[in-house]
């Protein structure tokens, strides 16, 4: 079994909950509210940006030159295709400059990138990409199993048809692949390194749905909304 065989396994319980949550049978169906779509683009946005400068990280830890170059090139083509996307799916969802203006990461999203910028700060490639790698997965998994789906939304065919399209599953691959590559040579007590690395990526995907599904925010701000009402 390939090692990354074996976090899919690892990760089946979350994974299944990924595929069926309400957020992602919400798009596939085209009934999920355009609010919560909204709401899901701007977090992603945020989240996209960092994610960026992580592949950038990881790009300067690669001893291969090869490596390097396609990890920099990958975090250029894949910011710039999603970003150009949600930059579409910002001018339907009438996202304003106020909207962004006013926009502050959820404590998911926040964390999130933090658990990526720590994997960076690991000084292995090997645990930065495993961190990297359920975003692209998970995506792309979504992208095949819901490829025929029809959602009456045009907003929601488009961001089913990226994740289904050739050169994301490609560039998804290319992860998977370059993982199993990095991990040939690890000991042990490294692997289990990795892949705490992937799982607790992967459990942050699934919180993401969450937390884009039910506007999660701040603690203090949920309690002064509470107070108000």
């Amino acid at each position: 079994m390939r090692f990354t065989d074996e976090l899919k396994e690892l990760t089946k319980d979350s994974w299944e909950l990924s595929l069926n949550h309400p957020f992602v049978k919400g798009i596939v169906d085209g009934d999920l509210p355009l609010s919560i779509f909204k709401n899901y683009i701007m977090q992603d946005i945020y989240y996209l940006k960092h994610y960026g400068k992580v592949h950038a990280f990881a790009a300067a830890h690669a001893d291969d030159f090869h490596v390097a170059a396609s990890l920099a090139e990958k975090a250029k083509n894949t910011a710039e295709a999603e970003l150009t996307v949600h930059k579409e799916h910002a001018e339907i969802l009438e996202i304003t400059d106020e909207d962004i203006a006013n926009f502050k990461p959820a404590p998911t999203a926040y964390a999130y990138t933090s658990h990526l910028y720590r994997a960076s700060l690991s000084g292995s490639l090997a645990q930065i990409v495993a961190a990297m790698l359920p975003c692209y997965w998970l995506y792309a998994d979504i992208g095949m199993t819901y490829k025929d789906a029809k959602p009456e939304k045009e907003i929601y065919q488009n961001w089913l048809n990226m994740y289904a399209s050739d050169w994301f599953q490609d560039s998804t691959q290319e992860m998977i692949d370059l993982l199993d590559e990095l991990v040939e040579q690890l000991g042990d007590t490294e692997k289990e390194k990795v892949k705490e690395q992937f799982i607790i990526a992967k459990e942050y995907e699934l919180a993401f749905w969450e937390m884009s599904y039910t506007f999660e925010t701040w603690l203090s701000e949920k309690k002064k909304a509470e107070t108000t009402v």
